[in-house]
């Protein structure tokens, strides 16, 4: 019996390679000969890095980099197992958390950091890169980071303008011809799964930027610059970047990624399980094991656990979910799917018993020995 297992992270709790491992022991105990393949899942964001070097039997990089505020931050990335593909997530350079709340500022913050990450990977022989967005603390519309790369944002008096949100409304012209020579080669993939413009009122800056510690007055004033960048855009270099699909994305990344690098907005979980190849490991496989902290409506909205099982139903291949919690909406699942989903909660504990990492082991090693005790009669 071949059972491919392929769970998303239990957050908090368990990292997704953690909670496969755990299902696999219990497969083992139930079906000693079972062939069991545990295969580290993300969907673009959080973790993304990590599932993609476990993945492919890459080796993760560390680079000390530009943070948010300037100040110089550790970063890990990853290069995968090819040894040309390097997998960035913006957030280890540029992300929320590495801010403390009282200072988040997207007036301020830059994404030079993530030019930086860009350029180390480059040097270490990247010729192709995956690019997690989510969890930025900035609204500089990518400019920080094509800085980086060596693109040049100048002013009405042809100085550069300095890095933050607040410099995008003084930008009067562009000199991308500085642009590092190796960027102009690097095929570019990025996990995007919002579609919001760049400016406007379902833009970076109104949507995203309340969350990053912009006051009201705040967003009207990263709208503004976000308008004139795409306006300086379309004027000197001819690219349209206010309505690509995404182009809003982590407070304009994805703008500078699809416009000016010529990436690929793509589903995050459509090509995390591309790049692991995921397909032909489900093709392989008598049963697929997905899952996830909690399955309740939202599973069924493009999260990893869903990719897993909507891939399987196309090739035909019985579904299991495990969960830490099923809510009554999660029955549409099977609809999309799901063979069928198990909670593996063993007794009625407190929330921090259940997420407590020695217990979610347990209880997913437990729940999945005995559905397979019973599959294997």
């Amino acid at each position: 019996m071949n059972i491919l297992i392929a769970i998303d992270s239990f957050k908090g709790s368990l990292s997704s390679a953690e909670a496969g491992e755990a299902a696999a022991a219990g497969i083992r105990r139930a079906i000693p000969n079972a062939q069991t393949e545990v295969v580290p899942l993300a969907d673009g964001g959080e973790g993304t890095v990590e599932a993609l070097v476990q993945a492919t039997g890459g080796e993760l990089i560390s680079a000390q980099v530009t943070g948010p505020l300037g100040e110089p931050v550790d970063a890990a990335y990853g290069i995968l197992g090819d040894g040309k593909t390097a997998v960035i997530e913006i957030a280890e350079a540029c992300g929320l958390p590495l801010i403390p709340e009282a200072e988040r500022n997207p007036l301020k913050a830059t994404s030079y950091g993530v030019g930086e990450l860009i350029l180390d990977a480059v040097s270490r022989g990247a010729r192709s890169l995956i690019v997690g967005l989510g969890g930025s603390a900035t609204n500089d519309a990518g400019v920080g980071m094509l800085q980086a790369l060596g693109c040049r944002f100048l002013d009405e008096a042809g100085e550069e303008v300095p890095r933050g949100g607040a410099a995008l409304g003084a930008i009067r012209s562009a000199d991308v011809s500085a642009l590092h020579p190796d960027i102009k080669n690097l095929d570019i993939q990025v996990a995007c799964d919002v579609n919001n413009p760049l400016h406007g009122v379902q833009g970076a800056a109104y949507i995203y930027g309340p969350q990053k510690g912009a006051t009201p007055e705040m967003v009207k004033e990263l709208d503004s610059g976000l308008r004139n960048f795409a306006e300086v855009m379309k004027a000197e270099l001819g690219k349209d970047i206010q309505e690509i699909p995404g182009a809003g994305a982590a407070g304009g990344l994805g703008a500078a990624f699809a416009g000016l690098l010529d990436a690929e907005l793509r589903s995050g979980i459509e090509l995390i399980l591309d790049t692991i190849g995921l397909e032909e490991k489900v093709q392989h496989a008598d049963f697929v094991i997905t899952g996830e902290g909690r399955m309740d409506a939202q599973s069924s909205m493009g999260k990893a656990a869903m990719g897993v099982a909507a891939l399987a139903k196309q090739h035909g291949k019985p579904v299991i979910a495990l969960a830490g919690s099923v809510s009554e909406e999660a029955a549409e699942l099977n609809r999309l799917g799901v063979t069928a989903y198990f909670s593996i909660l063993q007794e009625v504990v407190s929330l921090d018993e259940a997420m407590n990492p020695d217990t979610a082991r347990r209880n997913l090693r437990t729940t999945a020995e005995q559905i397979f005790r019973l599959l294997h009669r």
